[in-house]
């Protein structure tokens, strides 16, 4: 008995192990794919997740996988079948349209992205173009045209991944028809509604809102995405997000114009455009339906904000690509240099370069560099002008480049009168904001230049030739015809403000050093400007003398800024207009010496401080002060002090 009954009791374990095997397998069969398992998630990993699309890892997002997942479709399905993931989307009824449109949005995206990728070529423009014209509906539809209004998504990411698409279907469909055109030029050109062309069954109009291209060019000769630029040498890169694509139109490739023109000024050549596309309706089945679209070209500068499908939103803008491009391509480096010895296509005359449209609203803040430089000279200075959102809303940016070889003298009357006809050429009247309350900048010999520019002459330098040179008669009136701009002059009327940086007021010693007056010595003169002094020199000559006068010897721009330069010794304490306000940045990498001993290693500071400034800044740098952050921030707190004067003076007068 005790034998079977351990067989039975055997038996009976073994029944119920297979029964509770059995009942677990049946377990297992029912719950299926419902069992979960949980797994830590790097930071890095969860942002990759939430925040990865087609722009950013070559693969459809999150989002977009949610959405296909409503309708019965894996994500990676679709890197076969685009046509019939997008089709299966549009036909759905169960989804939510943000979530339909932005998975459509961005397989339409890889469409386009693909096809760019494996033909990009005009031949295939069609198609491409197509597919980016879907992708920026698509977007626009679920911006514009849901529920939800932007403002009610913007802390959402999937908002900023559509308005990324919107944004570079934009700026492709531009570039690829700019391209595709500049080798089949439309024929179908209306002036006031701009330029139409028909791509395949896409007719399309673009236009420029309130874009100013130089030399009143309807089309730019190059069409650049601002994304596309990189700068070294520039400290920061500004832009302010939004919506629109953000381009660089560049409207000549002759950078600088040295020779003398009919103006003596050139407007920018690489302005800032940022375009935006529209469709028409009012309602999402009528934009899903259109096969037109709307480019428009706008000035980010001129405008933070646009409306469109009656909403207001902000428009993006790159402040720095343009202005970064223009230094990039002008050679400034070498042609000033080559300028100054007299080789390659030398500078002649001043000109006048405007670093933005023109905007009869704002302010101008007037650059000059020294000697042997240029508008390089300004390389970040104009940048975080540029990038200060108070600054740029207030100010635009004139940088004059002249010739250095040539005497102090001459350059300010030419670059007096070539500031005077810019301002004439874009403000006739004088009745702008723009033509009043001017700010100068000058750096160096630049800074000296700004000086004669607010400093009245009286008969000073005139009392002073003519002792030198006692002419009557006839040959006084030629001579004084001559020299009399060079000779009497009275302040710039429209400045009220200058900045005076390293500037050798009265001289600096270096210029008498043995080696500046040997590469003095290589210093040449422009032509056209010694031309017009020989003539003069010959009327200096004493009748009967075989030998012309020393006018010509001291007209060597490094001579000329010696602290014996007779000129510089009488033009150092003209006065100064008592309207105009002026600050002084000095370098000084001297600091273990007192402060009047003190030197930034070119001009000493006994030459660089001027009495009766309204702030002197003394920072710890070489002469090359104006580029350090430091005088960066100096320079800007001024031009916000000078921006809240002028508003506080505007009020007193109304």
């Amino acid at each position: 008995m005790k034998v079977k009954f351990l067989s039975m009791s055997r038996g009976v374990l073994s029944t119920g192990r297979l029964n509770l095997l059995l009942l677990l397998s049946l377990y297992i069969v029912l719950t299926g794919c419902a069992s979960v398992k949980v797994s830590s998630v790097s930071s890095s990993d969860y942002m990759s997740q939430r925040r990865g699309d087609m722009l950013t890892t070559g693969e459809l997002s999150v989002y977009a996988g949610a959405a296909l997942q409503v309708v019965g479709i894996d994500k990676k399905k679709c890197d076969k079948e685009s046509a019939f993931c997008r089709k299966a989307l549009l036909e759905t009824i169960g989804l939510p349209s943000e979530n339909r449109l932005s998975a459509l949005a961005e397989l339409w995206l890889k469409e386009a992205m693909e096809l760019d990728a494996q033909f990009g070529d005009v031949e295939h423009a069609e198609a491409i173009l197509n597919a980016y014209l879907e992708t920026a509906r698509f977007s626009y539809a679920y911006l514009f045209q849901t529920e939800r209004r932007p403002g009610m998504r913007a802390m959402e990411d999937r908002q900023t991944q559509v308005r990324d698409y919107y944004n570079f279907a934009v700026q492709k469909t531009l570039t690829t028809l700019f391209e595709y055109y500049r080798k089949h030029p439309p024929t179908d050109v209306e002036n006031k509604r701009g330029i139409q062309v028909q791509f395949g069954d896409w007719r399309i109009t673009i236009r420029n809102e309130d874009v100013r291209f130089a030399g009143k060019r309807v089309l730019p000769e190059e069409l650049i995405p601002a994304s596309s630029l990189s700068f070294a040498g520039l400290r920061n890169q500004y832009r302010r997000d939004g919506l629109g694509a953000e381009l660089v139109a560049i409207t000549s490739h002759r950078v600088v114009n040295t020779q003398s023109a009919e103006v003596p000024f050139s407007e920018t050549p690489f302005p800032a455009v940022t375009a935006v596309m529209s469709f028409p309706g009012s309602s999402l089945e009528e934009v899903l339906k259109t096969r037109e679209a709307s480019i428009t070209g706008y000035d980010p500068y001129g405008r933070e904000n646009i409306k469109l499908a009656e909403t207001e939103v902000p428009l993006a803008a790159n402040f720095t690509s343009g202005y970064g491009l223009w230094l990039a391509r002008s050679g400034f480096a070498a042609q000033s240099l080559l300028t100054l010895l007299g080789k390659g296509d030398v500078l002649e005359t001043p000109r006048v370069y405007l670093m933005q449209p023109y905007n009869p609203n704002r302010r101008i803040v007037i650059m000059l560099h020294g000697l042997a430089s240029s508008p390089e000279a300004w390389i970040n200075l104009a940048n975080e002008v540029l990038g200060d959102e108070t600054l740029r809303q207030n100010f635009q940016i004139w940088q004059v480049y002249y010739p250095t070889n040539a005497h102090i003298a001459f350059n300010h009357c030419e670059i007096n009168k070539a500031i005077r006809q810019t301002l004439e050429y874009f403000d006739p009247e004088g009745t702008a904001p723009a033509s009043r309350n001017i700010l100068l900048v000058g750096h160096s010999m630049g800074g000296i230049l700004s000086r004669l520019m607010i400093s009245s002459s009286g008969d000073r330098l005139w009392d002073a030739f003519l002792k030198k040179y006692p002419l009557k008669g006839r040959r006084l009136e030629r001579v004084k015809e001559e020299l009399g701009p060079y000779l009497s002059f009275e302040p710039l009327p429209q400045v009220r403000r200058v900045i005076f940086i390293a500037t050798p007021h009265r001289g600096t010693p270096v210029a008498e050093m043995a080696l500046a007056r040997w590469i003095a010595g290589f210093v040449t003169i422009p032509f056209s400007v010694l031309g017009r002094f020989k003539e003069v020199a010959q009327l200096l000559v004493e009748p009967g003398s075989a030998n012309p006068v020393s006018l010509l010897r001291s007209f060597n721009s490094i001579t000329n800024l010696s602290s014996h330069d007779p000129f510089i010794q009488l033009t150092a304490d003209l006065p100064i207009s008592p309207s105009v306000h002026y600050h002084s940045i000095i370098g000084n990498n001297k600091p273990k010496l007192p402060l009047s001993n003190s030197s930034d290693g070119v001009v000493p500071y006994a030459s660089s401080h001027l009495e009766g400034a309204d702030s002197e800044e003394v920072i710890l740098a070489g002469h090359s002060v104006q580029e350090t952050p430091e005088a960066i921030i100096e320079i800007r707190r001024i031009m916000h002090l000078h921006l809240k004067d002028q508003d506080v003076n505007a009020g007193e007068n109304k």
